[in-house]
């Protein structure tokens, strides 16, 4: 009897399957928000793969989040799950909200800093493709994880230089000249800001998990 009720439980790996193909959405999303900011004519194409993505990650996520409910032991605390695909999503979720702010004030130029926050933005989301499934193995990859945590972190702060300074570049080119278009530059970098900010988030939840499992 016990053996047939556990054949029915949910397995552990569906939450790897799941976290892991979660990650490899919030690439695509991150790499189409990049592509956007090259501007031109295919900022439309990409925009849709944005929200494409965005609402796979969506249903990627109430999957995780049914399935913990669902699941009598899962891979780790049940919070930890929770807090980590959240995490992940709002990454995601502020990819949307970015792209959608460059479709509605029509933005079709960017600054070599935004380009840099968007490599940055990539970056972050390669850093987390790699780390989910080391999670897996926590102890033996203790030490990649933390590196992976540190460096999102490393690149958070890049990216707030980076908004400092295309901000401050901005101004001076178009602050007392062009209000608006100041306007829609501070528009964008904040929500670029904020992606990059999202990504620190989902290190520090991979951190809190290596330090409460190691």
């Amino acid at each position: 009897m016990l053996r047939w009720f556990h054949a029915l439980m949910p397995k552990e790996g569906r939450f790897f399957e799941l976290l892991a193909q979660h990650s490899k959405i919030v690439v695509a999303g991150a790499e189409a928000l990049r592509a956007m900011l090259e501007g031109g004519d295919t900022i439309p194409q990409h925009f849709k793969t944005v929200m494409d993505r965005e609402q796979d990650a969506d249903n990627i996520t109430r999957d995780v989040l049914m399935l913990v409910r669902r699941t009598f032991i899962t891979p780790f605390d049940r919070g930890d799950v929770t807090d980590l695909i959240t995490s992940m999503d709002n990454a995601i979720d502020q990819m949307q909200k970015t792209a959608k702010a460059i479709m509605l004030f029509d933005v079709r130029a960017f600054t070599p800093q935004m380009r840099e926050m968007a490599d940055t933005i990539v970056q972050c989301a390669r850093l987390v493709e790699e780390a989910i499934p080391l999670l897996r193995s926590i102890s033996p990859e203790a030490t990649r994880l933390s590196a992976i945590s540190e460096r999102i972190s490393q690149l958070e702060g890049h990216a707030d230089e980076m908004h400092d300074t295309g901000l401050k570049a901005l101004f001076q080119a178009q602050g007392a000249s062009n209000a608006l278009a100041f306007f829609i530059g501070n528009e964008v970098y904040d929500h670029l800001e904020k992606v990059v900010d999202r990504f620190d988030d989902v290190g520090n939840r991979i951190h809190g998990i290596v330090i409460e499992h190691v």
